[in-house]
């Protein structure tokens, strides 16, 4: 049953009617009647009801989904779908971010480094992780390990999840826009394979800091966006409430940007979220790393970055009649 704290506006009606097959499985045990038919046909209404409702999701009801307190971070990733796990810190600058974290890690026995966003659990977790919000220290060390992984020949897997970088003047002190800048020029001359998946928010610049990449994925209902719905309809309408509208017009789900060509493969989710199998999830996230891992392992150095070039210059082009 949805945690009551943390329930999604549109998915009440479910709730309400898992809650009622509840009481009616209580009473039933209660006074010894055999209610088993009715549950079960109770039962296979709320999961019609489930597919009805997550088979039309909105692009605000899907930031909904992406945003969930509740939705798999990179770490529970990692446990999940790696064999050993060492994370690594610092920037070697002075820095340890822990709003992005990284590390040295084997997929089915394959070395790999990994990088991604980590928000936190609660308030207290959140605060320490900067809400996934890296600062140019957690961009620097970045750098550090993507340079690693390439001085090693290690395919590297960003996982992002951001609202975006973060914004503080301390951020802009320190160079928050060079440190992007510099990690986006890096990983096109990279000479390792590369897979991007959003796994949560993939918001502006902080996303595209560890996001360039000759594979890019998102899971189903998370979005990846130039600006949040709220800012956007702050800035053209002057009214936050307008958000709804601002998330359909900026194409900012995985099947608006895989029609669009900005991303290479939309990976399923269970049926209410990854929040709701998390183990299940990870599994459909390893077996895309995996797969993709074993094509673009075949290529040579010269073909990866001629793939990754060719693909970032064809986003973005369109036609006027």
């Amino acid at each position: 049953m949805a945690d009551r704290q943390i329930l999604l506006d549109f998915e009440k009606p479910i709730v309400e009617l898992e809650n009622r097959i509840a009481q009616i499985r209580e009473l039933a045990n209660e006074n010894d009647v055999d209610m088993v038919e009715q549950i079960h046909l109770l039962e296979q209404r709320a999961e019609l009801l489930r597919r009805e409702i997550f088979s039309g999701l909105g692009a605000m009801q899907r930031m909904q989904i992406a945003r969930h307190p509740r939705r798999p971070s990179t770490l529970d990733y990692v446990q999940a779908i790696t064999d050993e796990w060492m994370e690594l810190h610092g920037d070697r600058r002075g820095n340890d971010d822990p709003a992005l974290v990284g590390g040295l890690a084997r997929i089915n026995d394959r070395p790999v480094v990994i990088l991604g966003h980590q928000k936190g659990r609660d308030t207290k977790d959140n605060m320490t992780r900067n809400f996934g919000m890296a600062s140019p220290g957690g961009y620097r060390k970045a750098a550090r390990l993507m340079d690693h992984a390439h001085r090693f020949k290690l395919p590297i897997i960003t996982l992002i999840d951001t609202p975006g970088a973060y914004p503080g003047v301390s951020a802009e002190e320190q160079g928050q826009g060079e440190a992007i800048a510099a990690n986006l020029r890096q990983m096109f001359g990279l000479g390792v394979p590369i897979i991007c998946t959003v796994i949560g928010e993939g918001g502006s610049g902080g996303a595209l800091g560890i996001g360039i990449g000759d594979h890019i994925m998102m899971f189903e209902n998370s979005v990846y966006t130039v600006a949040t719905p709220e800012a956007c309809a702050a800035i053209l309408w002057r009214d936050s409430a307008k958000a709804g509208k601002a998330a359909e017009a900026l194409k900012i789900t995985a099947p608006d940007l895989k029609r669009l060509g900005i991303v290479d493969y939309v990976i399923d989710e269970p049926l209410g979220g990854a929040h709701r199998l998390p183990l299940k999830a990870a599994e459909n996230l390893k077996a895309a790393l995996v797969e993709n891992l074993d094509r673009l392992s075949k290529l040579s150095i010269e073909e990866l970055q001629e793939l990754r070039y060719q693909k970032f210059r064809k986003m973005g082009v369109f036609l006027e009649s």
